[in-house]
């Protein structure tokens, strides 16, 4: 067990610093939250006067939403990097050593987390700067960057499994562009789920991206409704463990392919 996560954390490690090696990559991909954030936040602001949002500030609701959708958006791309490095022949140097399995697979996911809570603290801390209130305090923000983290190795580990399976750029840009805008918006990222259509909000419960959301939302609340962060947290904790395990399937499948 100590080997496998040794082996892990060394996988890991390779992938930060490329990480930390591109600092106009962490900036670049901060850049849409702040356009969702400010912009958004500024055009749609007299919204919450419509009721139902839970707070005085749209700029307050819209901050877990839009940590929700930044941790969405930048682990769907996570493929993209396993395609790479399958076709530079990287991953199947890797195969000729004892590497773990999991760990080559596990690696890029808790890469993934890492880079997901950094960038949902700085979203945290832009909305602080720019007015946004929690009244959840530390824990609150904690929930909300752990729902994040969880968002994102769910769709980060599918993307990787999709990278596996596929295998082609085209199919993972063309699957990603499908599902990105379907997800945002069947969900309270923008939208008080009272002002929604009925079948919008009920389609938004099965939504995982909508999941993150409540519990994000509900733990910065004044009054936290621990049975929908309790909820929404331990599935968004099943669909990722579920996720991981699915792409170490499809790692060794492509495994016996070569």
């Amino acid at each position: 067990m100590s080997t496998a996560v040794t082996q892990t954390w060394y996988m890991t490690q390779r992938q930060l610093m490329v990480f930390t090696r591109q600092p106009a990559y962490a900036i670049i991909t901060l850049i849409q939250p702040v356009i969702w954030l400010f912009l958004f936040g500024g055009l749609f602001k007299k919204v919450v006067e419509l009721g139902g949002f839970g707070t005085t500030t749209y700029l307050t609701y819209l901050v877990p939403g839009v940590v929700a959708m930044s941790a969405l958006s930048s682990n769907m791309w996570a493929g993209m990097g396993t395609l790479e490095e399958i076709q530079r022949g990287t991953l199947n140097r890797f195969l000729t050593t004892p590497v773990s399995r999991a760990a080559l697979m596990n690696g890029n996911v808790v890469n993934n987390g890492l880079v997901t809570a950094f960038q949902s603290a700085v979203i945290v801390l832009l909305g602080l700067a720019g007015g946004a209130d929690y009244p959840g305090g530390v824990g609150g923000v904690a929930i909300l960057v752990l729902a994040s983290v969880l968002l994102g190795t769910i769709f980060g580990a599918l993307s990787n499994a999709l990278g596996m399976l596929v295998r082609e750029r085209e199919s993972i840009i063309g699957i990603n562009t499908f599902l990105l805008l379907p997800l945002t918006f069947l969900s309270s990222a923008f939208m008080a789920p009272s002002q929604m259509p009925s079948w919008m909000r009920h389609v938004a419960d099965f939504n995982p991206l909508n999941w993150a959301m409540v519990a994000g939302r509900s733990a910065l609340s004044e009054h936290p409704d621990w049975n929908a962060v309790l909820g929404r947290g331990g599935a968004l904790l099943v669909l990722a463990v579920a996720a991981v395990w699915l792409s170490i399937r499809a790692f060794r499948s492509y495994q016996r392919s070569v």
